[in-house]
């Protein structure tokens, strides 16, 4: 139950903190991809704000696993888990139980609701998203439980972590204002958006880069890292092909290495079909390990139900992580050149697909049959379609111009560009730097009022 002595704020610390403020607060399920930092930020939010915390780990103690043998009512579980350690201490309206690695012992969240309804203690459970189902755990306490999914780090979180934090908001106005960063400002956001792009947001990789203020180790961290993802695909996935699975994630940096960054099942193994390997891509998504694109049927409102499953770009969850999955000249080029453009852009459409993720957003894209036309994402802006292009280079944005003056695409009337070069507008395309793509969805929210303005 040992914490780090240096602690990244993270976004799940407010949510925490408002969880806690309500007076109906329900048991709590913090959910997400392995090692992203679940424990610790429920460890040291607990520690503040708590005065008994028992901790039940799931994997390290095994024999806690037997604690609802009895049954799920909230005296039972603590008379097993008092039997099985006696120091542990219940104090009614003053401690918070976290069961941590719930999917280990997913049967734990049947108690929930009996916890709730007993109502003299605060639960708050952890679990990857290998291997448990989730929707077991919900149709088991449904009306007894709030849920809450957290990431690795995002940009915004490690500008708190250099020290920025009024950054992000002095950004934001930026985009609102389409005003120019200066030429220092620029460089500064971009010399720490690329080191983001390095070391990725998983917070033991962010820790030794803060506290060392170099990159010694991180690969070896990074890779280590995911020798850990694919030893818990054969430790999890038990009704699928675990090899056709580790197929899969290693064919991610490979194909998006290619002009056609659609994912193609052949290129995968010999004879591979996409039925035999849908399920494996499915598993990779539900885990948490990829980011899954998917191509719409056509450039238009909604978004939800318009798109082909068959056809579909894959991303890793961490750009760090894609990073570590390059080969060496590419590491090379990366770390010595500081280029971000190895692998024909797709570090950048990693880093937006997995900024846009981090906001919320489901991926979508198209690319046009017998056609050039093709697009990186597409997000909604209230009426507004709203596509989104990722340059490598400051160039031209075709196919996004495209479908801005074709009078077939009624729902797109504006665009926005990421690149690695200043804010601007022109030809009712916003652009804006890549350090900024994590702003995306509040720079949105207020969208037709910043269309007003720019009429005015």
């Amino acid at each position: 139950m040992e914490q780090q002595s240096f602690y990244i704020q993270r976004k799940a610390d407010s949510y925490l903190a408002e969880w806690k403020a309500n007076p109906q607060r329900l048991p709590l399920i913090v959910k997400g991809a392995r090692q992203i930092g679940k424990t610790e930020t429920i460890l040291h939010f607990t520690a503040r704000n708590y005065e008994n915390v028992v901790y039940i780990n799931f994997v390290i103690d095994e024999k806690y696993k037997v604690i609802a043998k009895d049954g799920y009512e909230p005296l039972s579980i603590i008379k097993n888990i008092t039997l099985i350690d006696s120091s542990k201490k219940f104090i009614p309206k003053k401690t918070v139980i976290i069961f941590d690695e719930l999917q280990e012992c997913p049967e734990i969240a049947t108690s929930l609701k009996f916890f709730k309804i007993d109502g003299q203690y605060d639960v708050i459970c952890s679990g990857s998203l290998l291997g448990i189902s989730y929707a077991s755990i919900q149709s088991n306490s449904v009306g007894y439980k709030t849920d809450y999914e957290m990431s690795s780090l995002d940009f915004e979180e490690f500008l708190w972590a250099k020290g920025y934090e009024t950054a992000p908001e002095e950004m934001l106005a930026k985009m609102k204002g389409v005003k120019a960063f200066s030429e220092l400002e620029h460089k500064i956001y971009s010399d720490l958006f690329r080191d983001f792009c390095i070391t990725g947001g998983m917070p033991a990789i962010v820790s030794s880069y803060l506290q060392k203020g170099t990159f010694e180790g991180i690969l070896e961290m990074q890779q280590q890292l995911i020798l850990n993802y694919k030893e818990d695909v054969k430790k999890y996935a038990e009704s699928l092909d675990k090899s056709r699975i580790i197929n899969v994630l290693n064919h991610i940096p490979v194909q998006l290495a290619k002009e056609n960054k659609k994912f193609q099942i052949s290129k995968v193994a010999k004879g591979a079909r996409f039925k035999d390997y849908w399920g494996c891509i499915e598993w990779l998504k539900d885990a948490g390990i990829i980011n899954v694109c998917y191509c719409m049927n056509f450039p238009e409102l909604p978004l939800k139900g318009n798109y082909d499953a068959s056809k579909y770009k894959l991303y890793f969850f961490d750009t760090g992580l894609l990073v570590a999955s390059l080969d060496e000249d590419s590491q090379d080029d990366l770390r010595v050149n500081e280029n971000l453009g190895v692998y024909k852009g797709a570090l950048y459409e990693n880093i937006i697909a997995e900024s846009l993720c981090k906001q919320g957003y489901e991926l979508y894209y198209y690319k046009k049959d017998d056609s050039t036309l093709e697009e990186d994402f597409f997000v909604r802006a209230k009426d507004f379609l709203i596509p989104v292009e990722v340059k490598a280079t400051n160039g031209t944005a075709k196919s996004l111009k495209t479908l801005l003056k074709s009078e077939h695409y009624a729902d797109i009337k504006y665009g926005i560009k990421f690149i690695q070069g200043n804010i601007g507008f022109s030809d009712n395309i916003f652009t804006f730097p890549y350090f900024c793509s994590f702003l995306l969805k509040r720079y949105l929210k207020d969208f037709d009022f910043f269309l007003q303005t720019l009429k005015s």
